[in-house]
């Protein structure tokens, strides 16, 4: 009984990885390759080991999980965030690994496999910390974020209604050239805030201690997902299958622990979750 049983999950397991190879399209299969934006700038997530200068981060490993599970090998293509989705647009690339958050907008051009969840989280710099103690306290101050982020905006409507709503003077928002440009900027006193994805922040205090301090809770929440073409879906669920393969089998819960991530797992693998 056991004997039959055993064979009956092997021919299981067998049609599955069967079936998830034939899902592949035909072009990745005869290339052999997966090609797949990043830019290494955005830890845990993404970023390069600063003795070997290697792509290391979450969205790495996962990626070349799921290469792996494809049949292929993973090809990465350092790419400046605004240029990610016309890039998948062209045919440079296949996928885009990145943290990209799933929004509405840009499910106009793309479909979302999602597999993280993030939030913006306020913080300030220790120096600041003793007069900045709770995110009301930025009312009035000069707060950054990347503006190839939602973060701004997000930003902007929560002023609206802590600050502006409440009597209190509104933030001024900055856009930045990235979450590193307003780390600078705190620390050479031009904000006296700034708001990142709460998977980052941790990384960062880490990476520079005694240097930042959160302000209370994340006040958004977020999702990232891998962008594919909305011709492409044959590829959109191959990937989605593997994903949901190593949410399964605990693959994807040992990548979270590996980065520190496990308050930012999502439940389930969906697509375009965002609405």
């Amino acid at each position: 009984m056991k004997k039959s049983m055993a064979l009956a999950l092997s021919a299981l397991l067998a049609a599955s990885v069967s079936a998830t190879a034939q899902e592949v399209p035909a072009r990745i299969k005869e290339a052999g390759k997966l090609v797949i934006a990043t830019m290494p700038n955005y830890p845990p997530i993404t970023f390069k080991d600063p003795a070997t200068n290697e792509l290391q981060g979450f969205d790495i490993d996962l990626g070349e999980n799921l290469a792996k599970g494809l049949g292929v090998k993973a090809q990465w293509d350092e790419i400046a965030f605004a240029q990610m989705l016309p890039s998948l647009q062209t045919g440079r690339v296949d996928m885009v690994l990145a943290g990209m958050s799933d929004t509405v907008a840009r499910q106009e051009t793309a479909d979302f496999v999602d597999y993280l969840k993030s939030g913006a989280q306020f913080y300030t710099s220790t120096a600041l910390a003793a007069e900045i103690k709770t995110p009301e306290d930025l009312c009035g101050k000069s707060v950054g974020a990347s503006r190839s982020t939602n973060w701004p905006a997000q930003i902007t409507e929560w002023s609206a209604a802590n600050c502006v709503a409440k009597g209190k003077p509104a933030i001024t928002v900055v856009g930045t050239e990235g979450s590193s440009d307003a780390r600078n900027q705190i620390k050479t006193g031009r904000l006296q805030g700034a708001a990142q994805g709460n998977e980052t922040l941790p990384y960062n205090q880490k990476l520079e201690p005694n240097t930042y301090v959160a302000l209370g809770e994340p006040f958004s929440e977020s999702i990232a997902g891998i962008p594919f073409l909305k011709t492409d879906p044959a590829l959109r669920d191959a990937v989605k299958a593997v994903l949901e393969k190593m949410h399964q089998d605990g693959t994807y819960d040992q990548l979270l622990a590996k980065y520190g991530l496990e308050a930012n797992k999502l439940p389930a693998i969906t697509i375009n979750q965002s609405k």
